[in-house]
């Protein structure tokens, strides 16, 4: 990463996240009633942006957000307390024992409630920074202990490149991007250049998993929960057969969906398939990128009265 934050804040440009591959197994008591999962997991170039301030003592966080595609978030009611990069504020000051008097500022470039952890990624980044902006030196093994409280995919939030998840997702086995696993994921064509497929929709993650408790898996999909996800929004089923029937792929349902995703190594590729999805209208946004990538720290300057 870059050189540590300045004094005065820190930016951290945090990646959205896919499934190359998620197995969906039984509950286990074990993991409090969470399904088992084996998945392996990819940072992904759509990037949001955390801005970290440190505020007066004794004047509390403050979050304020921007972007397009606010979903949710931009509620007038929406609790700030139930953001998850909030939650991820006020764990780490528990665990430091320090006050939570930071601002957090986020661009919001990640579409909301997509599969695409962008959730997850603003409290990853909350969290990189806060170890920076404190001086706190957690290791990275206290840090993923922290993130397994608040989500499954947010232990590999923090970290970025590839990763086999597993436990309920939080349990995680880097893998080299220059290694055997790294190199077979990439003759499958599973990395590189991709377009995501984005709705104004969005589903959620308890939503599907209940539905998946009746729906089950579809045959030979990449994915467990894509036969549900796309059940439950079929636009998203619609992206995906588009993207087939031109040749184009691997194509499959980012996480809970109800984003999709589908390799395009070759530019015609990518200009072919939007041109389809827009025609058929079978998406909302369309958003180029590639992966694996890992998350970026920068130093900030501010002014007075943040």
């Amino acid at each position: 990463m870059s050189p540590a934050a300045g004094r005065d804040g820190i930016a951290l440009y945090c990646p959205a996240k896919i499934n190359l591959r998620l197995r969906v197994g039984p509950t286990r008591a074990d993991l409090g009633g969470q399904h088992r999962l084996d998945t392996i997991y990819s940072a992904v170039g759509i990037w949001d942006r955390v801005e970290l301030r440190q505020r007066e003592p004794g004047s509390g966080f403050r979050l304020t957000l921007e972007g397009e595609h606010l979903g949710d978030l931009n509620r007038r009611d929406a609790d700030p307390r139930a953001n998850l990069a909030v939650k991820a504020l006020l764990a780490m000051a528990q665990a430091a024992g320090h006050q939570p008097d930071v601002s957090i500022h986020i661009v919001k470039r990640i579409p909301v409630g997509a599969g695409l952890a962008g959730g997850s990624a603003d409290a990853a980044g909350t969290m990189l920074g806060l170890n920076r902006l404190w001086n706190l030196g957690m290791p990275a093994t206290e840090l993923d202990r922290i993130a397994a409280q608040l989500g499954a995919d947010l232990p590999f939030c923090l970290h970025g490149g590839l990763s086999r998840g597993t436990g309920f997702g939080q349990i995680l086995q880097p893998l080299d991007l220059a290694g055997p696993q790294a190199q077979r994921l990439s003759r499958a064509g599973l990395t590189g250049h991709l377009l995501i497929g984005a709705y104004e929709d969005q589903l959620s993650t308890a939503q599907v998993y209940k539905a998946f408790d009746l729906i089950g898996p579809g045959p030979n999909d990449l994915n467990d929960l894509q036969e549900t996800a796309c059940t439950l929004h079929p636009r998203s089923r619609q992206a995906l057969d588009l993207a087939r029937r031109a040749g184009i792929g691997p194509a499959f349902v980012s996480g809970s969906g109800p984003s999709v995703v589908v390799m395009a190594p070759r530019p015609e590729q990518a200009v072919t398939l939007i041109r389809l999805w827009r025609e058929q209208n079978a998406v909302d946004r369309i958003i180029e990128a590639d992966s694996p990538v890992l998350p970026r720290i920068i130093p900030l300057r501010v002014t007075h009265g943040q």
